[in-house]
């Protein structure tokens, strides 16, 4: 998708930014440009002699050809774009009728669409979708994802006191949990404070916050809470040589935004990746290609797949978008599932079930695969991931 997002990265750059120097203006430019110049010479027409009519005769065929070269541009622009979806998607994406056909599939649907508009912060068009929709979201919903881009906006400008007011009041859920938000969110503050001011010695401020607001997590962060307390033996300007050098880094404060927003959708119930986007993420990455090649496929043998909760070929998926932990058995390579959960054996080796059951004797006693170890098949438990 690299090549792809390239090239429409190059639509948008040529259609909604201004363009850079020795480079054409863009239409909506030359045209404002041409229409003021017209307006002018109506305003003057009684005064305008023979040299001022060539001079705008002139001035318009110019305007006209920085239009023209601009539109050559976007055309380029969005030629390249259209080879390069063509080369992505050699096949016409597949057809699925009767999908969101009944009243229940469309308002899941409709859903689905507006809480994506709602979690990725597009409020305005999240109100005109509804508007035009059947979809129903609760007020309290929408004002609650509103409050989390308004904490989120804090949060970049280096202002915690509304995600602190936040973790407060829902420090029983974080700590059911174990979530360091709250924690983390006072560090980034303490370092901050201790950044901000260079003192021959550490300055009362900073450790009285320490006192007040970190000691309560002493327990759970001590190992980090005592780093926090002796960083302050080098100065804020030295602190980036020393061996705390890590508590200078930017990343510590940037990776209070997802974490924040991980717990804030945690606590509505939500997970913390939009399912929407992992949708077009897993789809458009080639799951969809694959498997209708393999519908093809099957289609073209006569074959049908009748497992609903299966898939007739493996989809790689990247590591945030696994959700559930996968044994493959190291005897018939067939990964486990509920009906062939993997199971351990006395020795420690785990194998699935449907093998154990192949690999036991009719005395029950089964012999390991990877060792001389024998042992009862009753004796082998189920393993959970």
């Amino acid at each position: 998708m690299d090549a792809l997002l390239k090239e429409l990265s190059k639509l948008e750059t040529l259609t909604a930014q201004p363009p850079g120097k020795n480079k054409t203006p863009s239409i909506s430019d030359s045209l404002d440009d041409l229409i003021a110049t017209l307006q002018s010479a109506k305003a003057d027409v009684n005064s305008i002699d023979e040299g001022s009519w060539n001079s705008l005769a002139q001035t318009i065929e110019a305007r006209k050809k920085d239009i023209d070269d601009r539109q050559k541009e976007i055309y380029s622009a969005t030629a390249k774009l259209g080879k390069a979806v063509e080369k992505k998607f050699p096949a016409n994406l597949p057809s699925y009728p009767n999908l969101f056909e009944s009243d229940h599939a469309i308002a899941a649907l409709e859903r689905t669409i507006a809480l994506h508009l709602l979690r990725t912060g597009q409020f305005d068009t999240a109100h005109t979708f509804l508007e035009e929709s059947n979809a129903d979201i609760p007020l309290e919903l929408r004002s609650q994802f509103i409050e989390l881009y308004r904490i989120l906006k804090a949060l970049r400008n280096e202002d915690i006191g509304p995600a602190l007011l936040w973790a407060r009041r829902h420090r029983a859920f974080l700590q059911s949990r174990g979530s360091p938000l709250e924690f983390y969110l006072h560090r980034s503050q303490y370092i901050r404070l201790f950044l901000t001011s260079d003192p021959p010695n550490p300055p009362p401020l900073v450790i009285s916050y320490a006192q007040a607001e970190l000691t309560p997590f002493f327990h759970d962060h001590q190992a980090e809470f005592q780093r926090l307390l002796t960083c302050v033996i080098y100065r804020p300007s030295e602190l980036k040589n020393s061996p705390y050098a890590d508590m200078a880094s930017p990343s510590l404060h940037l990776e209070l935004e997802p974490l924040f927003a991980k717990e804030y959708c945690a606590s509505l119930g939500m997970s913390r990746q939009v399912p929407l986007r992992v949708v077009a993420d897993i789809g458009g990455g080639g799951a969809l290609a694959k498997i209708e090649k393999c519908r093809r496929v099957l289609r073209e043998r006569k074959n049908e797949w009748i497992q609903r909760d299966e898939l007739p070929i493996e989809i790689n998926l990247p590591p945030e978008n696994r959700y559930h932990s996968i044994f493959t058995c190291p005897v018939s390579k067939e990964q486990s599932t509920e009906h062939n959960p993997p199971m351990m054996m006395l020795c420690g080796h785990v194998v699935a079930k449907d093998s154990l059951q192949k690999l036991a004797k009719s005395s029950g006693r089964v012999k390991c695969p990877y060792c001389p170890t024998e042992s009862l098949s009753s004796a082998a438990i189920q393993v959970h991931f």
